[in-house]
């Protein structure tokens, strides 16, 4: 990528990984799926009579909204609710990469160069030192086996949503996000109902929620879906798969270190040592992708 390019990935990471922090505030005062279902619905309908519909099917629009309302956030909005840290919540999503390319190879038939793959095994080791601290409940160590299981099923379903959103095609990505957004809302709202209880008691909640949390929900929609996606829609249309995912990467670092700034997570050395090779797996993935064209596995 150009470096402009490369700027606007590192910004959307940027806002991923401090977002972290935004959604423990925001699950502070409102059940999981019904913070979702907010975010989706005004991440879309204020702006649906101004936003013209992008050219691409409406089977694509609603499969990425779901996966990646339902999939995606339904998930790690129910993980990080009481399974899982915002640090750890924001490295073990990075899971996603391994997923994106390996569904991309299987797929479409992209490739793999050799220090990508060193890469990789880099950044599986430092998932597998958070493997090691999974416990039945969240405790002190901030993950649980159900928030661990939970963050991976988000991560799968954002890989997938990645690779629905590379066959629109070169789309106006801001219709592209406010349009799939419109997907999200019924099956969020669906399952906020039956789950999280019945219409009076999920206005009551509602109701009674700050400015704080309004403020959360504002932040999800405006500068996590709006622009963080459809920038990162964006860039997937021009580029492959293996040259923009592994940027997300850097999601954990912001993550990690606004959630011990601002929400007083701790950094013992294991997490450190996670991220240490995490982030030694991204370097060497971007480095790859600037060589020549990749060995078809």
């Amino acid at each position: 990528m150009p470096l402009r390019h490369l700027l606007l990935a590192l910004a959307v990471v940027a806002v991923w990984g401090t977002n972290f922090v935004v959604i423990r505030w925001g699950l502070a005062e409102l059940p999981p799926f019904t913070f979702a279902a907010l975010r989706f619905a005004l991440s879309s309908l204020p702006l649906l009579p101004f936003i013209a519909r992008p050219a691409t099917g409406w089977r694509t629009l609603a499969s990425f909204g779901v996966l990646l309302g339902v999939g995606q956030f339904g998930l790690l909005f129910l993980a990080m609710r009481s399974d899982i840290s915002p640090g750890l919540a924001s490295l073990v999503i990075q899971t996603q990469v391994f997923f994106t390319i390996g569904l991309a190879m299987l797929l479409r038939g992209e490739g793999l160069r050799p220090l990508q793959i060193l890469g990789f095994a880099l950044a599986l080791a430092g998932m597998g030192l958070i493997g090691l601290h999974v416990t039945g409940a969240a405790g002190t160590a901030g993950v649980s086996t159900l928030g661990l299981l939970l963050v991976l099923g988000a991560a799968f379903s954002w890989a997938v949503a990645n690779l629905v959103a590379r066959s629109a095609g070169k789309v106006d990505p801001l219709g592209f996000m406010v349009w799939s957004s419109l997907a999200a809302v019924p099956p969020l709202v669906g399952i906020s109902l039956l789950a999280e209880g019945g219409p009076a008691h999920l206005a009551q909640v509602v109701g009674a929620a700050s400015l704080a949390a309004w403020g959360a929900v504002l932040w999800q929609a405006v500068g996590n879906t709006l622009f963080g996606y459809g920038a990162w829609n964006w860039l997937l249309a021009r580029y492959p798969a293996a040259t923009v995912a592994p940027t997300a990467l850097l999601v954990p670092v912001f993550g990690m270190l606004s959630s011990s700034a601002v929400l007083g997570e701790p950094l013992p050395p294991w997490k450190l040592g996670a991220a240490a090779l995490v982030l030694g797996g991204l370097a060497l993935n971007l480095l790859a992708t600037r060589l020549k064209a990749p060995v078809r596995a």
